[in-house]
């Protein structure tokens, strides 16, 4: 079987780890080396959900094929300016009307991005987005209440399409796993990867 990691620097990190630290595909082949499973890279840091299709073109997996795939860090990220107290200047229902609307778009961009893998044959397992590594209360509070937004959007669509997921709000969940607030450094590639290997497994069982 072929293992193609697809999607944002979640799993393309390997510009965030230390000196002597290993990237998630790094630690993706220690735990897979000998098991019959090829590992293909072709997530890249700082692609946004729509940028997937191009990803999955250049991959070209097929059937019998499993697809990680880590989208929609970046699409939150582009709308953090609703983090700050700017939008405490409008009512609370317009502020969920701009909410409701940057949702919708993302599901969209997010669609597309599943429906190109399932175009191909090839399987798939969603991530959702991490809440990151905010050393303030309030900015960690917010940051959390926004991805749960986008995060609404992937598990539905990994949902409507059968496809299993990975939680990594439950994976990274300390700031010793993140090399900053946002990425995952190595004790964090750690972790993601040992929860790749769980859920291929759980997909091979069942």
């Amino acid at each position: 079987m072929r293992l193609f990691l697809l999607g944002d620097s979640i799993l393309d990190n390997a510009a965030y780890v230390g000196p002597g630290g290993k990237a998630v595909i790094d630690h993706c082949r220690a735990r897979f080396d000998g098991r019959g499973i090829a590992l293909h890279l072709y997530a890249l840091d700082g692609a946004a959900a729509d940028d997937v299709p191009d990803q999955v073109r250049a991959a070209a997996p097929g059937t019998g094929d499993l697809v990680v795939l880590s989208a929609g860090g970046n699409d939150a990220l582009g709308h953090q300016h609703l983090l700050d107290d700017a939008p405490r200047r409008t009512s609370f229902g317009a502020l969920l009307t701009r909410l409701g609307e940057y949702r919708e778009a993302f599901r969209t961009a997010y669609a597309g991005a599943l429906d190109s893998v399932s175009a191909t044959g090839a399987d798939a397992i969603a991530c959702s987005i991490y809440n990151g590594a905010f050393p303030e209360p309030e900015m960690a509070a917010r940051a959390a209440a926004g991805v749960a937004l986008f995060n609404d959007v992937i598990f539905q669509e990994a949902d409507r399409r059968g496809l299993a997921t990975i939680d990594l709000r439950n994976v990274c969940t300390e700031a010793a796993h993140y090399a900053n607030t946002i990425e995952p450094g190595d004790a964090g590639g750690a972790r993601i990867a040992e929860a790749i290997d769980l859920a291929v497994a759980r997909r091979s069982v069942a």
